[in-house]
């Protein structure tokens, strides 16, 4: 599997991009890509240690600590940022857990288990769009994206179960569309999508990649690398929507 070359003519020089989730797999990928990009000026790497390996003596790369699940740390991590941001990507997302696994039935349905997912994989990238949309360039194109998942669509939903994780990503694909809505009125530059990264080789998917066939098991690198282009070729006409990695369009 070949990482493509990456795009991003699209944005304005020398960029400002911000990786949330910089810890996990898909979002260390991007931080890596756009450390290195020569359209990237500055990268702003959060996750909830605050310090990931490997990007210490990278001077285009500024990280510290955020935690999704406690507001004032997103509210801090984005004063630090300041504003005229042009790509804010939240990386972060949960499928299994301490007390929480993909249900295979109705029985399996917990409470816990499903505030613990919405926290997440809804209401976190929710609190970092409300911190980041108003800090969007408003001058050239700019970009929020938060990492979906195909099976949130509910039009495409034919094997069921996975109860948790599929309700918190339809949510998650809802508020996308909302965000979207509101942020066209007030920016005229901007977009706010959801991106499905594919299966990718990280372990959240490890337990669940018996059944993926090789080739359509990713890299975090070529995931990372087929996202970024899908953001360099979308514009503010396609905001709201899912994006599959390869760009094709996921119904609700």
């Amino acid at each position: 599997m070949t990482t493509p070359p990456i795009d991003l003519s699209s944005f304005r020089p020398d960029f400002t991009a911000v990786i949330i989730g910089a810890s996990g797999g898909i979002g260390r990928a991007l931080t890596a890509a756009l450390s290195t990009h020569p359209q990237c000026g500055r990268t702003y790497a959060f996750s909830r240690s605050g310090q990931v390996s490997g990007f210490g003596d990278n001077s285009r790369v500024m990280q510290a600590r955020m935690d999704v699940t406690v507001p004032e740390s997103i509210s801090a991590g984005f004063d630090a940022c300041g504003d005229n941001l042009d790509l804010v990507i939240c990386a972060t997302g949960t499928l299994h857990g301490a007390g929480l696994s993909p249900e295979k039935s109705w029985r399996q349905m917990d409470a816990d288990a499903f505030a613990q997912a919405f926290a997440i994989n809804t209401t976190g990238p929710a609190l970092v769009a409300q911190q980041a949309l108003g800090r969007l360039n408003r001058s050239h194109k700019s970009a929020f994206a938060a990492l979906s998942a195909r099976v949130g669509s509910i039009s495409d939903n034919h094997l069921g179960g996975w109860h948790a994780y599929r309700a918190s990503k339809a949510a998650l694909n809802m508020l996308i569309r909302n965000l979207a809505i509101e942020l066209a009125r007030k920016n005229a530059s901007a977009l706010a999508v959801g991106l499905h990264p594919g299966t990718v080789d990280t372990p959240m998917s490890e337990p669940f990649q018996s059944n993926v066939a090789e080739a359509k098991l990713f890299t975090p690198q070529f995931s990372a690398a087929c996202l970024l282009n899908v953001l360099n070729g979308l514009s503010n006409n396609e905001s709201g929507g899912l994006y599959a990695w390869d760009g094709q369009s996921i119904p609700p």
